[in-house]
């Protein structure tokens, strides 16, 4: 089974332009995550794809391995889809360019997953956390996710689900962690379905996956990662690179 990794870099971005060109410890955000995910030694290959000749150059130029994005992409699947049509793999596992401390334990259960389906049962693999501050359950910028015995995802939504119409019914909320990794074919596929009614109306690519039909497996985490999106994200990480 070979497993790779795809980092999606683009440049643009709404609220931290040229974020993962930004420097973090004397190295830019993307050539950072870039050897942190080569560096856990899960992978047998381990790209960026971009579509910024400015981000290509500076993996280029450190040794690294990156893909030029032709096209314009609506979704992360679409954009990973495109870098990999090329690329011979079985799994592919999308790393966030934007969260430079890697966490490999997040990355192995995901591994994981597909090395014991056996019968192949399995198409996509993602990860949720738990969460319990009701704040959060209603945000809506919060995907919330519900899965049934075996961890398969039912459903996601930014709305509460399950809904608790008896509020004095214990119920564990999970969050959805956006960390994917897919069968080379369902992603593939991917490329090839229109959009249907769930996931034009929540706005989250992997309804797409379930309307049509594909098992989501999710595993439980509480490492939740480090997103840089603003200055301020920024700030932070570079504490926690020095621990000052």
């Amino acid at each position: 089974m070979k497993v790779i990794a795809v980092i999606p870099a683009r440049y643009a971005s709404t609220r931290f332009p040229a974020k993962l060109m930004q420097e973090l410890g004397g190295k830019t955000i993307i050539r950072r995550t870039y050897e942190a995910t080569v560096e856990t030694g899960l992978f047998d290959d381990v790209f960026v794809v971009t579509d910024s000749p400015l981000i290509y150059d500076e993996i280029q130029s450190h040794g690294g391995k990156v893909v030029r994005s032709v096209k314009e992409h609506e979704s992360g699947s679409d954009r990973i889809a495109e870098a990999i049509a090329e690329i011979e793999a079985d799994i592919v596992i999308n790393v966030q360019g934007d969260e430079p401390f890697v966490n490999q334990d997040n990355l192995e259960k995901l591994i994981e997953i597909f090395k014991a389906d056996q019968e192949k049962q399995v198409d996509l693999a993602s990860l949720m956390t738990p969460i319990d501050d009701w704040e959060r359950i209603e945000n809506p910028n919060n995907v919330k996710v519900v899965v049934d015995e075996h961890q398969m995802a039912l459903y996601f939504s930014r709305s509460v689900i399950p809904y608790p119409r008896d509020k004095e019914t214990k119920v564990q909320y999970y969050q959805h962690i956006g960390v994917y990794a897919f069968r080379r074919e369902a992603l593939l596929e991917f490329t090839t379905w229109p959009m249907k009614f769930l996931e034009a109306t929540e706005k989250l690519e992997q309804l797409r996956y379930l309307e049509y039909g594909k098992r989501i497996k999710m595993a439980i985490t509480k490492h939740t990662g480090v997103g840089i999106d603003t200055p301020e994200d920024l700030a932070y990480a570079k504490t926690l690179l020095t621990g000052e």
